[in-house]
C-alpha cells in the first residue's frame, strides 16, 4: 500500500498543480492599468463590440445560405442564449474587477489548467473576430467600387487557390487592422473617444435603415412563392443560431475592461444588459426589413444592405449604409483590438504566458507589446483567411468560454469566500463589502461524524462547542436545513461545496451526452427509437438530478454586487444551450478547434506550469500558523505548526477540556 501511496504521489501533486486556484488580492481596485471608463463608455464599447459586421454581412450570409427570412427566429434565440451568458459575465464583471474576461473568471473558481485553456481560446476568438471583421470591412469597401479593389489584387498582385485559405490577399484588410492597432496603442482614452464617435454614426444609420426599410417593406417577400419564411425548416432555424452567435461576442469586452472602469460593481452590470438588449433589438429589427425589401434567395452575402437599397433604386440611401457599416465594423475592430492584448496581458501578468507581454507603457497605461504583436499576428490572419471560415471557428471557442463561464458562476456561488490573515474575504470587490460569516456561525458539528474540524480561531469555536447539539443555519456549500433529516446521512459529512463541485461535472458531461445524442442520434448513430429515447431520459434525469442536488445547498447571499438570478437554473440552462450550439457546428471546426488546443497544451506544458505565480507563492514559506481542532468528544487540541524554509515542519500539540467557557478563559489568560 506504502508503495502504491509512493507511485501516485506525483500523479496527485500534478493534479494538484493543474486544479490550483488563483489568489486574489486584498485590494481588489488595485492596477496597474488607468481606471478611467464610465458606464457611458462601457455601454457603447459593448454595443460596438456585437454591431458589426454581424448585422451588415452576417444577417444577409445566414438568411441566404441557411434560413432565410427565419433568421428573425435565429437572431432571437442566440440573443436568448447570449443573455444567459451576459448574467453571469456581468457576476463576475462585478465581484472581480479584473482584466481577463473568461480567463480570470475560471482562474478564480475551476482551476489553472482550464482557464489557460480558456484564455487560449478567448484569444483566438480575437484574433479570428477581428481578422473576420477586416475582411468584411475589406468586402463592403470594395463592393461600393465594384470589385475595384478583388479585381487589381487578382490581376497585378497575386491570386491563390487552396483549400480553407482566400482566393486572393486582402491587403486592405491586413493594413487596417496595423493602423487601428496602432491607435489603440496610444491608451483607453483614445480608443473610447474613437469608439463613441463611430457608434453614434453607426447607430443613427441603423435608425435610417430601420424607418425607411420599413417604408420599403413588401409581404410578398416571405410568401410561399419565394420559398416561405422558414424554407430550410427548424434544423435551418438551429443551425443558424450557431452561426448568428458571433454576432453577440463582442459583449464579453465589458468584462474585459472591468480593470479600467472607474465603478465596475454597478457599470458591468448595467452596461452589459443596455449594450445586449440594444444589440439584439438591432440584429432582429435590421433583419426583418432586410428580408422584406428584397427576396431573401437573391441576397448579397458580401454587402446584403446596401445591395438592397442599390437594387430597389435608391443608390444613395445604399451609400449611407456602407458608410454606416464601415463606422459599425470600425468599432468592432476597436473592440477586438482593446480586449485580446488585456487577455494576454493577463495571463502573462499570471506567469502562465510570456512575460514581455505583462508590460505596461508607464506613460499611456496599456499592455503595448501585447497590441502591437497580436495585432500584426491578427492582420496576418485577415490576409489569407477568407471570412466564412473565420467565423464558423469563432463560434466554437466563444461557445466554450460562455459554458466554463457559467459553470464558474455555480461553482463559485456554492463555496465558502475565502479570507485572509485579516478576516477579510479576498474575493469580495470592494472593501466595504461583507464578509462571509465565522466558521462559528455558519458551520455546524455532527456528533455521529467522526472527522476532526479545523477552525482558526479559539474563543469562537469555543462557544461552538457548547452549542453543536443545537441547530444553526447551514453554511455556504453545505445541505440546507429543510434537506438535512433526508439526505443528511448522504451528503451531510462532505466538505463544503464538495457536492457542488461534482454536480456540476455531471451537469456538463449529460448536457455534452444530451445533445449528442440529440444531434446525432437519428442521423450518424442510426439508434433505434427505444434506445434513442432511453438514452434522452437517462440523460435528462441526470441533468434535472445535478440541478436539484446543487438547488438543496446553501449559496453565498451577503455579495452587495449584481448576482444571476435563479442560480443553478440559469447557468445550467446556458451550459446547456452552449454545448448544443456546439454540436450544430461542422466536423472541421472541430478539427481546427482539436489542433489549437494541442498548441496550447504544448504552450502550458512547456512554458506556463513552470512559471505560474501561483506556483511560486506555494514554494515560498509560510509563517507559524496555529489550528484548533474540534473531537467528536467535545474537547479541543491546539496545533501549532512552524514552518521552516527548508520544509521541516515542528509541531507542537495542547489539549484542553472544553466543555466550559471559565476553561477557556482561564486557558486564553495563560496564553
Amino acid at each position: 500500500m506504502a508503495t502504491c501511496q509512493q507511485g501516485c504521489a506525483p500523479v496527485v501533486h500534478l493534479c494538484q498543480k493543474l486544479n490550483r486556484l488563483k489568489t486574489l488580492d486584498d485590494d481588489m481596485m488595485a492596477t496597474s492599468l488607468k481606471r478611467c471608463l464610465s458606464t457611458l463608455d462601457l455601454t457603447l464599447m459593448g454595443v460596438g463590440g456585437m454591431v458589426g459586421s454581424g448585422l451588415y454581412v452576417l444577417t444577409g450570409t445566414v438568411a441566404k445560405d441557411m434560413v432565410g427570412p427565419a433568421v428573425i427566429i435565429s437572431f432571437l434565440f442566440a440573443g436568448f442564449a447570449s443573455l444567459l451568458a451576459a448574467f453571469c459575465y456581468a457576476e463576475f464583471g462585478a465581484r472581480i474587477p479584473k482584466t481577463g474576461s473568461a480567463y480570470m473568471f475560471t482562474y478564480v473558481s475551476v482551476g489553472e489548467i482550464w482557464a489557460f485553456l480558456i484564455g487560449w481560446n478567448v484569444v483566438l476568438e480575437n484574433m479570428i473576430g477581428g481578422a473576420a471583421v477586416a475582411r468584411a470591412w475589406s468586402g463592403y469597401l470594395d463592393s461600393i467600387f465594384n470589385h475595384a479593389i478583388q479585381n487589381f489584387t487578382e490581376t497585378h498582385i497575386m491570386q491563390w487557390n487552396v483549400p480553407f485559405l482566400a482566393h486572393y490577399p486582402d491587403l486592405l484588410a491586413a493594413g487596417i487592422l496595423v493602423v487601428a492597432s496602432f491607435f489603440i496603442s496610444f491608451g483607453v482614452q483614445v480608443s473610447s473617444y474613437l469608439n463613441h464617435i463611430f457608434s453614434t454614426i453607426s447607430m443613427g444609420v441603423i435608425a435610417f435603415i430601420l424607418v425607411f426599410g420599413f417604408m420599403l417593406a413588401e409581404p410578398a417577400n416571405w410568401s410561399q412563392k419565394e420559398g416561405g419564411f422558414a424554407p430550410f425548416g427548424l434544423s435551418g432555424i438551429l443551425a443558424g443560431s450557431a452561426t448568428c452567435f458571433y454576432a453577440f461576442v463582442g459583449f464579453d469586452v465589458i468584462a474585459s475592461s472591468s480593470e479600467e472602469a472607474k465603478n465596475p460593481q454597478k457599470a458591468v452590470p448595467i452596461a452589459t444588459a443596455i449594450s445586449l438588449a440594444l444589440a439584439a433589438t438591432a440584429y432582429i429589427l435590421v433583419s426583418t426589413v432586410l428580408t422584406l425589401i428584397v427576396p431573401w434567395h437573391t441576397l448579397d452575402p458580401n454587402s446584403a444592405l446596401a445591395d438592397a437599397f442599390f437594387r430597389r433604386g435608391y443608390s444613395w440611401a445604399g451609400i449611407i449604409v456602407a458608410v454606416g457599416s464601415i463606422c459599425a465594423m470600425n468599432t468592432v475592430l476597436l473592440c477586438n483590438l482593446f480586449s485580446l492584448p488585456r487577455i494576454v496581458y493577463a495571463m502573462a501578468e499570471d506567469g502562465l504566458f510570456f512575460s514581455i507581454f505583462a508590460r505596461v507603457n508607464p506613460i499611456t497605461k496599456v499592455p503595448v507589446n501585447a497590441i502591437l504583436v497580436f495585432g500584426i499576428l491578427m492582420a496576418t490572419m485577415a490576409l489569407i483567411f477568407d471570412l466564412e471560415a473565420l467565423v464558423q471557428f469563432l463560434s466554437i471557442g466563444t461557445l466554450l468560454a460562455y459554458s466554463f463561464v457559467a459553470a464558474s458562476v455555480i461553482v463559485l456561488r456554492f463555496q465558502p469566500e475565502k479570507t485572509n490573515s485579516k478576516g477579510t474575504a479576498s474575493s469580495s470587490p470592494n472593501p466595504n463589502a461583507e464578509t462571509s460569516p465565522a466558521p462559528s456561525e455558519s458551520q455546524t458539528i455532527t456528533e455521529e461524524s467522526g472527522e476532526l474540524k479545523q477552525y482558526e480561531s479559539f474563543s469562537d469555536k469555543l462557544q461552538l462547542v457548547e452549542r453543536q447539539k443545537t441547530r444553526e443555519r447551514r453554511g455556504v456549500g453545505q445541505l440546507k436545513a429543510f434537506w438535512e433529516p433526508y439526505l443528511g446521512r448522504v451528503l451531510g459529512n462532505c466538505e463544503p461545496g464538495e457536492v457542488v463541485a461534482f454536480c456540476v461535472l455531471t451537469l456538463i458531461v449529460s448536457s455534452v451526452s444530451l445533445c449528442a445524442v440529440l444531434e446525432f442520434g437519428t442521423k450518424q448513430l442510426h439508434l433505434p427509437v427505444w434506445s434513442f429515447t432511453i438514452l434522452l431520459v437517462i440523460f435528462s434525469l441526470a441533468f434535472l438530478l445535478s440541478l436539484g442536488l446543487i438547488w438543496i445547498h446553501e449559496p453565498q447571499t451577503n455579495s452587495k454586487t449584481f448576482q444571476v438570478p435563479l442560480v443553478p437554473f440559469t447557468p445550467g440552462v446556458s451550459i446547456l444551450i452552449n454545448v448544443f450550439l456546439m454540436m450544430k457546428l461542422s466536423s472541421l471546426t472541430w478539427i481546427r478547434f482539436t489542433i489549437w488546443i494541442a498548441i496550447g497544451l504544448f504552450v502550458y506544458f512547456g512554458y506556463g506550469i513552470w512559471h505560474s505565480k501561483e506556483g511560486m507563492r506555494e514554494l515560498q514559506p509560510k509563517d507559524m500558523a496555529a489550528r484548533y481542532v474540534v473531537l467528536p468528544s467535545g474537547s479541543l487540541v491546539e496545533t501549532v505548526q512552524s514552518v521552516q524554509p527548508d520544509g521541516r515542519v515542528d509541531t507542537s500539540v495542547h489539549q484542553i477540556n472544553a466543555s466550559t467557557s471559565s476553561t477557556a478563559e482561564e486557558y486564553t489568560g495563560k496564553r
